[in-house]
């Protein structure tokens, strides 16, 4: 553990491959989105439950957390939940290039919000860049639009869910600064799993009617997704900003539309190509001036 804490790239690279495999394993499913994301926590919350209550030093951790820390994290587990839905139903209406291209603008919120809430700057390369990456959402748009069917309403949806993660990774900053990966996740990701398993009998979502194959689906997304994703991703936020962390993501959408091309036939059109283009190199570009002001 410690050369990794040395060399924390190596967990970005495994986070990255992760979440690459996300929205894959979400086409596959037969069930609604709420019920499929409330599998995902389940299953992530079930797995991660033997490591938690079976270490003493875990346990103690648990248990001395403050009031104010355990609230931040509830609420930073109900952004992810909001995410989650709104995300899965995206790719139900669009294509996985443009979801999890418009997804990536979740570096540009990120940066809004810490120069919003926590006394952040951006400089006018920033403002210009985050205005390109914006442009490349609206070209995207534009070619969903003339597509027909919902693929409009999938982009817009994938826009809010990339806000929703924002907030998740900001709150997620504030709170790792005092509590361990295992204990912050763990309350994540409870809270997250109560919110959508309340928001699936809200709705009159049965967890039940969906077969093997959506529970399949919930596990591959737990292990993969979740712990080999947002798990270590929430680890490296103790040794990068979070704006980087969020940049890092950038290969999921280049993965995710390469293998759904071959899976699912998603051919992207040129003016997604080119919208897509333009998002992943405005948030390189920022990732490159953030890590030049560190």
């Amino acid at each position: 553990m410690k050369y990794v804490e040395k060399h924390p790239m190596i967990m970005i690279v495994i986070g990255v491959i992760g979440i690459s495999l996300s929205s894959i394993f979400v086409k596959y499913s037969t069930a609604p989105s709420g019920v499929t994301a409330a599998y995902r926590l389940l299953w992530t919350v079930l797995l991660m439950s033997p490591v938690v209550w079976g270490r003493r030093e875990v346990r103690k951790e648990l248990a001395q957390v403050s009031g104010k820390t355990a609230l931040l994290s509830c609420v930073s587990g109900i952004f992810l939940a909001v995410h989650f839905v709104l995300w899965f139903e995206s790719l139900q209406h669009t294509s996985v290039a443009s979801s999890t291209t418009i997804v990536c603008t979740e570096v540009i919120w990120v940066s809004l919000g810490y120069c919003l809430f926590m006394k952040g700057r951006l400089s006018l390369k920033a403002l210009l860049t985050i205005s390109v990456t914006l442009m490349g959402s609206v070209m995207i748009a534009l070619a969903d639009s003339s597509a027909g069917g919902q693929h409009l309403y999938g982009d817009i949806l994938s826009l809010f869910a990339a806000i929703a993660v924002a907030i998740y990774v900001l709150l997620g900053r504030a709170v790792r600064k005092t509590v361990s990966t295992t204990v912050y996740t763990y309350i994540v990701y409870s809270a997250c799993a109560l919110v959508l398993v309340c928001f699936c009998v809200i709705q009159n979502m049965s967890l039940l009617d969906y077969g093997p194959s959506a529970m399949i689906v919930g596990l591959l997304l737990a292990v993969f997704s979740t712990i080999l994703g947002h798990s270590i991703f929430s680890w490296c936020l103790k040794f990068f900003s979070p704006s980087f962390v969020s940049a890092s993501k950038l290969c999921e959408p280049v993965a995710a539309a390469v293998l759904a091309a071959f899976l699912f036939g998603e051919i992207p059109s040129a003016l997604q190509l080119l919208g897509g283009i333009l998002i992943l190199a405005g948030v390189a570009y920022y990732s490159k001036l953030e890590r030049q002001k560190e």
